[in-house]
């Protein structure tokens, strides 16, 4: 949402600056500041970050180290904006919209990265598909345009790859990259993977890397969702990835840690939902063309689904990917959003989505009583070929291909373990896309 003026920056007059506690500075409010406000501090950038009886509390964004209290403060009058257009493309910024590349600044049709959520009224039902290239979310969990939906994992699970995989594949028209709490050989993985794979002409990256404010972490959801707003409202389908979302939460913790803020859950601020849900919530399919879809990683401490930040996130999302031991589980992932497209993709999608999964939970309660030293059957041995097969061929993170071939890749592997008469599929499908062997 572009602004219709530019507010000209207002100078304070007290220049004295009352207090100084850690990164935080306090000093008297002007007439007409608000929280999220840029400003600058004796030539050093710091964000307004509360308002509280006529004072004003700011954290610096490079520490407050060689502040002074008679630093003269000036205020922008407005927030932190970010450059839309088509020159982001193919381009890597720092959580502040600044180039971290090496080439020019990107300084045209600026937009604030605090915006309003989408008026309901401009939204449409989705009913699209988001295509990424692995049969384990194309074809049991199928993305949906606009659809909020997170991957839930722990810090030691391949996420980079399968993130790398989803905006190698993808047939969304723009990508965007958020990185939060980056190193930089996983910064260079993203790029180096995007520019081989031939798609990072239609990519922008916003990172924050380890080392910055946790106040730059902040505001690089913000900056890739004004982006992917600007592009969808001219009609584009945007897929914007987030890695992750547990240390932006983390960030949260440290800036409010810093204010005195009173914790919550585990230390955590007591708006944790709250600010979740604005990032999430930009998800839209607009009645008029574009998209916006999000895909957050959200690692969870010691693989527990109940820490505050995937357990938070599940009653914002619709659905969740769970990236467990370098593969997407059927169990515990689920999108509840597929319904509204698989009918339009092949007639054998849902069925044999739903037939798989009964036939892989099947395999591993096998594989258990295998274990325990249990006799084994003639058809729970197919089970057991027919899990391994389907791991190898359809599960692992290195498959790629699109939706139909996938489907094609499951008809083949029933056919090899099974006889005809053995799936219990309705007959006109099996008719129909039985392959001969």
């Amino acid at each position: 949402m572009q602004e219709s003026a530019i507010v000209q920056p207002v100078r304070t007059i007290q220049t004295r600056i009352d207090a100084v506690n850690g990164d935080i500075i306090t000093v008297k409010a002007n007439a007409g500041v608000a929280v999220g406000d840029m400003a600058n501090v004796g030539g050093a950038k710091a964000i307004v970050v509360k308002l509280d009886r006529g004072e004003a509390f700011l954290q610096m964004l490079d520490g407050a180290r060689g502040v002074f209290t008679e630093n003269e403060i000036t205020f922008s009058g407005r927030s932190q904006r970010v450059a839309c257009s088509e020159a982001v493309l193919g381009r890597v910024f720092n959580g502040m919209g600044e180039p971290i590349d090496n080439g020019p600044a990107v300084t045209e049709n600026e937009q604030s990265i605090i915006t309003p959520s989408i008026n309901p009224a401009s939204r449409k039902v989705p009913d699209n598909m988001v295509r990424t290239g692995i049969p384990m979310i194309d074809v049991f969990n199928s993305l949906v345009e606009s659809q909020k939906i997170p991957i839930f994992t722990t810090s030691q699970e391949p996420y980079n790859k399968l993130m790398v995989r989803i905006a190698l594949n993808t047939d969304a028209d723009v990508v965007i990259l958020g990185g939060i709490g980056m190193r930089f050989e996983d910064y260079d993985f993203y790029k180096t993977s995007l520019e081989e794979g031939g798609v990072f002409s239609k990519c922008a990256f916003y990172m924050h890397q380890a080392q910055d404010s946790p106040l730059i972490a902040l505001q690089v959801p913000d900056a890739c969702l004004t982006v992917s707003e600007y592009f969808a409202r001219q009609g584009k389908r945007v897929l914007v990835i987030l890695d992750d979302m547990t240390k932006f939460a983390d960030a949260m913790k440290e800036v409010a840690n810093a204010m005195d803020r009173i914790p919550a859950n585990r230390s955590y601020p007591g708006d944790l939902y709250t600010q979740l849900a604005k990032r999430y919530e930009k998800a839209v399919a607009f009645t008029d063309g574009g998209s916006v879809t999000i895909m957050g990683v959200t690692t969870m401490p010691s693989n527990d689904v109940t820490h505050p930040v995937p357990d938070n996130t599940g009653y914002i999302t619709e659905g969740q990917f769970y990236l467990n031991r370098s593969v997407i589980q059927l169990a515990g992932s689920l999108s509840r959003l597929k319904q509204q497209v698989n009918k339009k993709t092949r007639s054998d999608h849902a069925p044999i989505a739903d037939y798989c999964a009964g036939l892989y939970a099947d395999c591993a309660e096998v594989r258990e009583l295998k274990s325990m030293g249990f006799k084994i059957e003639e058809f729970q041995e197919k089970l057991l070929t027919f899990g391994e097969k389907f791991e190898a061929r359809i599960m692992d993170l290195s498959v790629a291909m699109p939706l139909e071939n996938a489907l094609d890749e499951i008809w083949k592997i029933l056919a090899e373990t099974f006889t005809r008469e053995e799936v219990t599929l309705k007959g006109q499908l099996v008719d129909k896309y039985w392959p001969a062997v």
